[in-house]
């Protein structure tokens, strides 16, 4: 292996992809390099017996239509030069927000969110029109920006608080590593990407994604080695020097740029003490389970793309207590089959994908007999709570359920190296991904631009700036 790259990128998730794709793009000679044996980071796929899992991907927010100008999507397409059609995104159904007695409806068009909220709220609906247009004009992706409650800012418009809980619980479960807050920032990013914009997937999924990044960035003779994790950042006066890989093997570099955390990246550094950062470790991370039908949703009744739902009295949006594996009064129901895929394309099988909030520490300290039977108990367990809150179905499940599996805060941590599986990182991002050395820089997750096209915005974002226009 080539000893000296003028940028070493740690991590193949979309952040460092894109971050190479960017730098190649710009003639960099660039390695990216990654632990594992798959990209994609947090939005990566797996395969059981012959059928391909996606993990992380929901949706990818921020969808809008071909040709829209100044969007985050158009940015992203033209900063990689993609074209739109590559991604072959097909737009959601609906999906809705479910409390205990209110729910509010959505789709990629922004006036049946507000007609929705117009028709159960018709106090509110002048004060969330005004806080939709401060979110719309809010300088949300200003790298200087001091962060600020988005709680306050919220209720500085909304005055209910069931409203105020609804509006946070998709906005938080798909993006957010504060406990029961964000940053104003990071809310209207993630509110813009939800509401604004939308929701849209590849027929195939997030794996379509992570192809088309990667055969861009090897196309442009960029490096990328697999099962090539960083044992540690070496540094000299202020500067990182190099990088220690785990087989011991050093790679030197002008530049690092790391997406593997800020906390976990402080920690990789020889200059850092074992316990840096210890004040900034996510604390929320999450499991799903996914069941495989050998019918389409749609045949059992079940039309909506995704449910954010609550059954609590107030949406808790927390780390789940210790002694209790997972917190089964919010979370996410995902139908993948529910998107408009076209005339004749849909996914073969039918798929349910349902995430709920869970304790990493009590996850991790099961023995593996146990850790089995929890998962197996929280699977049935979640699977009750789904059905409480769908149509009743018009066939009987268990008939036609083929398949089934679920990941845990254990998973999460195996696989991404996140302290505490803490699926969106440090609760305190790094807007313009500076760390204590002259030129080791972060990206992704703890960059803190959200979602897909956030965390590959972050890693052009970082290129640019660290990189190509040395700031």
């Amino acid at each position: 292996m080539k000893q000296h790259y003028e940028t070493v990128i740690i991590g193949a998730g979309m952040a460092g992809l894109a971050a190479g794709i960017r730098l190649a793009l710009a003639g960099k000679e660039v390695i990216i390099l990654e632990r594992h044996n798959a990209s994609g980071g947090l939005n990566s796929f797996y395969s059981q017996d012959g059928r391909k899992f996606d993990v992380g991907l929901h949706a990818m927010t921020n969808y809008v239509p071909k040709g829209t100008k100044g969007t985050p999507l158009t940015k992203l397409l033209r900063q990689l030069r993609i074209p739109y059609e590559a991604l072959d995104l097909c737009p959601q159904n609906s999906s809705r927000i479910h409390f205990p007695g209110c729910q509010l409806r959505f789709n990629n068009d922004f006036a049946l969110f507000e007609s929705e909220i117009a028709a159960a709220f018709p106090k509110q609906i002048d004060g969330f029109r005004a806080l939709a247009e401060e979110v719309r004009t809010l300088d949300a992706f200003n790298l200087g920006a001091i962060p600020s409650s988005a709680r306050a800012a919220v209720q500085r418009h909304i005055t209910d608080p069931l409203l105020e809980d609804m509006l946070f619980c998709p906005v938080m479960y798909y993006g957010s590593a504060q406990e029961h807050d964000m940053d104003y920032g990071q809310f209207a990013i993630m509110f813009r990407s939800l509401f604004f914009e939308g929701f849209a997937r590849p027929l195939d999924g997030v794996r379509v994604i992570i192809k088309l990044l990667q055969d861009k960035y090897r196309s442009l003779g960029g490096v990328r080695k697999m099962k090539c994790g960083i044992r540690q950042i070496q540094s000299q006066d202020g500067k990182a020097s190099a990088v220690v890989l785990d087989n011991g093997s050093v790679i030197t570099a002008d530049t690092i740029l790391s997406t593997a955390g800020a906390v976990e990246t402080a920690r990789l550094c020889t200059d850092q003490p074992a316990d840096a950062g210890a004040d900034n470790i996510g604390q929320l991370s999450f499991t799903e389970t996914i069941t495989v039908f050998d019918k389409q949703p749609a045949d059992f009744g079940w039309d909506d793309t995704i449910i954010f739902f609550n059954t609590a009295e107030r949406f808790r949006y927390a780390r789940v207590e210790p002694d209790r594996l997972v917190d089964p009064t919010s979370g996410v129901i995902c139908f993948p089959n529910n998107y408009q895929y076209g005339e004749g394309r849909q996914l073969e099988e039918g798929f349910l994908r349902v995430t709920a909030m869970a304790n990493h520490d009590a996850w991790c300290a099961l023995d593996e007999d146990t850790y089995r039977a929890q998962k197996t108990h929280w699977y049935d367990k979640l699977q009750q709570v789904t059905l409480g809150l769908l149509p009743e179905a018009k066939l009987k499940l268990d008939t036609h359920r083929i398949a089934s599996d679920m990941f845990t805060p254990r998973t999460v941590r195996k696989y991404t190296g996140h302290l505490n599986g803490a699926i969106y990182g440090a609760p305190g991002k790094i807007k313009d991904g500076r760390t204590h050395l002259d030129n080791l820089f972060l990206a992704g997750t703890d960059q803190g631009f959200l979602g897909i096209v956030g965390a590959m915005l972050s890693g052009i974002s970082m290129a640019n700036l660290h990189v190509l226009q040395g700031g």
